[in-house]
Formats: C-alpha cells, structure tokens, sequence
C-alpha cells in the first residue's frame, strides 16, 4: 500500500513539475488547478477509484483537497438541498482548513520575515 501510495503521490507531484518547468503558468495557478482538477474528476466520478487505490497517495496533494471539498458538498446537497452545495465543502475540509491556520500560526511565531532582496 505504502509503494501504491509513493508512485501515485510521485506521479501527481511530476505532473506539477513539469507544468512549472514547461508552462508559463505560476506556481499559484498550478495549485489552484490541481484542486479544481480533483473537484471536476471527482464530480464525473474518476477521482473516488483512485483514491481506493493509492490511498494518501491521491488525498494528500491538492487534488486531494479538491476531492474533499467535492465530497463535502456532495454530502451537505444531500443532508440540507442547495444550501448544502454553500456550506458542505467548508464543512467536509474544515479539519485541514483548521491545521493549516493553526501551523500556519505557529510557524508566524517561530519565523522571522525579511526583505527578499
């Protein structure tokens, strides 16, 4: 499982290499593709098989995100109709929204910022 997980991982990680290597696209819009990219394979139903498959492999990068955002509104449609496409996606990735904010602090605490040049 650990050996499915490096390569599909491995794999989404090339995929984003090469864009930042071969593409004029910033690094900002690659993540922001990424995480659309696993909302719209996830909403056609491709994303939930590899998933099974490679397990943190495919949840772990920013298609991941995508995909737990997906299934969060998938779930708030489901228990609250069209006010649930509004909150299930918050609701579904609000534990990883939640530590990013809270490493993020602390990082903020720990590091010093300084003049890039």
């Amino acid at each position: 499982m650990i050996l499915k997980a490096f390569l599909i991982g491995g794999l989404i990680c090339v995929l984003g290499q090469l864009l930042i290597d071969y593409t004029s696209m910033t690094p900002a819009r690659i993540l922001v593709l990424f995480v659309t990219m696993g909302v719209v394979l996830t909403a056609f139903g491709l994303y939930e098989p590899l998933v099974k498959f490679a397990g943190a492999g495919a949840t772990v990068p920013l298609t991941g995100f995508g995909y737990t955002l997906a299934k969060g509104v998938e779930q708030g449609v489901q228990e609250h109709g069209l006010l649930g496409a509004l909150m299930g996606g918050v609701t579904g990735a609000s534990g990883g929204i939640a530590a990013a904010i809270f490493f993020g602090f602390i990082v903020s605490l720990i590091s010093r910022s300084g003049d890039k040049s």
